[in-house]
């Protein structure tokens, strides 16, 4: 009778008080600062290499179209203030396993000891997702976008693609960013399943529901082009339903044992 008491009550409601998570959170978020400074720094250091890597989809697209792949530069600082952003962005990919350690174990603060191993395996798997994003988005969505962009530009429109560097760089590391954030799917089902505040019946019921919020937030998080907008919105419903089928078989798992 206590132990189904206890898994009744809040998830927050645990021996910690409101003081106790404030000081918790501020500890973490100064940590995963640090982390995020260094990072950032090594990003900096590094930003020449950097920049010259994610300048690859725009340089193959161009190159397709037999275009000179030259990014322009409009304003005086514009170089310079797109070589910090870019830096902060890498650093926090650089950094990403230390900043989701930290968040993962604000949470685990607030928890019981029996929900407690779940965040220990989430940690890890929500941190390779936030990579894994940055990098499906650099590596496989970029390159189609930006392929079919120049090429509507070109055929359709008649309009040369010359794109500003600032511009560029705004547009590779926000989707980069969203996508990184997107990934995490999977470990956010996983976890709110295992403490117990979602059911799978409740994730199977809410599919249709799910499909129409991500076309809405691909739509908003994305530029305003169709080939962006459903390279986000597939994968992310593909993460879904990983998400279902993880929380699925660790439940198989336990009742098993």
């Amino acid at each position: 009778m206590g132990d189904t008491k206890k898994k009744q009550e809040p998830l927050f409601n645990s021996t910690m008080s409101l003081g106790d998570h404030l000081e918790e959170l501020r500890m973490r978020l100064l940590r995963a600062l640090v982390g995020l400074v260094i990072g950032a720094i090594i990003g900096f250091i590094c930003g020449r290499y950097i920049i010259e890597f994610i300048k690859e989809p725009y340089t193959d697209a161009m190159d397709a179209m037999g275009l000179e792949a030259r990014l322009i530069v409009l304003a005086p600082a514009q170089g310079f203030v797109s070589y910090v952003k870019i830096s902060l962005i890498s650093g926090l990919i650089l950094s990403s396993p230390w900043v989701f350690y930290q968040i993962w174990m604000f949470i685990a603060a607030g928890l019981y000891p029996n929900e407690k191993r779940y965040v220990y395996l989430a940690a890890p798997f929500s941190a390779a997702l936030f990579v894994a994003g940055a990098f499906f988005f650099l590596l496989v969505v970029a390159p189609i976008t930006l392929g079919f962009l120049v090429k509507f530009n070109e055929n359709w429109i008649r309009a040369t693609s010359s794109f500003t560097f600032p511009d560029y760089i705004s547009f590779v590391s926000h989707l980069m960013l969203v996508f990184g954030i997107a990934f995490q799917t999977p470990a956010a089902i996983f976890f709110l399943n295992r403490t117990g505040l979602v059911s799978i019946q409740a994730l199977h019921r809410s599919r249709k529901f799910v499909l129409l919020a991500i076309f809405v937030v691909a739509a908003m998080a994305t530029p305003p082009d169709v080939v962006s907008q459903i390279t986000l919105a597939i994968p992310l419903y593909l993460l879904f339903e990983l998400g279902i089928l993880l929380s699925y078989f660790a439940s198989r798992r336990k009742t098993s044992s």
